[in-house]
């Protein structure tokens, strides 16, 4: 079972290493969802970790709909990210009525290269997940998608989950479920999905606070129940 822990310090990426953590995602604004963090940030976690390195990509938390200005901007952030050694980017965009938006989409991907590419909670935001979830299997750089099922919690999402697991299956993409999990329900989550990563926020801070450091122990005590 792989285990993404959000970093949003250098000491957050080091103490989620120590817990065991199989991969970060880093980012800026965790009360605003997630934002782009600063390119130094990006480069001394990048140094004091040795677990993969996600880096988000999103310019605003207004929405998941981006002008051109704004995808140029996103292009230019994968671009150093993949420059300052970054294992992978985490972006999504919508269109205004909800529906993947493929030209963005295929703007970045073409900055990306080799980077691991995840398809964040942006997912859970169209009108249709399953639908998003083909499209998606058409772009081989596009290899995780972060969701909670298109509701507000992975555990409300479980049924959505399954689904989606079953329809990447012995594909390129892997469902990553987030959102709300906690040491009391990921098993159930784990068992209910058979998704088999899984990422997590709040849970594994200090008094499951968003805007403390990550906590070592809670890190390992999932990592030791999975």
């Amino acid at each position: 079972m792989l285990v993404e822990v959000i970093a949003t310090s250098v000491e957050d990426a080091k103490r989620a290493e120590q817990g065991g953590a199989d991969r970060l995602e880093l980012i800026s604004g965790i009360l605003e969802g997630g934002i782009t963090p600063s390119w130094g940030l990006i480069e001394a976690v990048v140094k004091a970790v040795s677990i993969p390195v996600n880096v988000m990509v999103r310019p605003h938390s207004q929405s998941f709909y981006y002008t051109a200005e704004e995808l140029a901007v996103m292009r230019q952030d994968v671009r150093i990210i993949r420059e300052l050694g970054a294992a992978g980017v985490v972006f999504g965009m919508l269109t205004p009525e909800n529906r993947l938006d493929q030209h963005g989409l295929e703007l970045l991907l073409g900055e990306s290269g080799a980077l691991n590419v995840t398809f964040h909670r942006a997912f859970d935001d169209a009108v249709d997940q399953l639908e998003a979830a083909r499209i998606l299997l058409e772009y081989p750089q596009v290899r995780t998608i972060l969701t909670s099922g298109g509701k507000k919690t992975a555990i409300e999402g479980a049924d959505c989950i399954e689904q989606l697991v079953k329809l990447t299956e012995n594909t390129q993409l892997t469902i990553l479920a987030g959102s709300g999990l906690s040491l009391a329900n990921v098993g159930d989550l784990v068992k209910r999905t058979g998704v088999k990563e899984v990422h997590f926020g709040s849970a594994v801070r200090e008094a499951g606070q968003a805007l403390r450091y990550v906590d070592a122990e809670r890190v390992a005590a999932i990592k030791q129940l999975l």
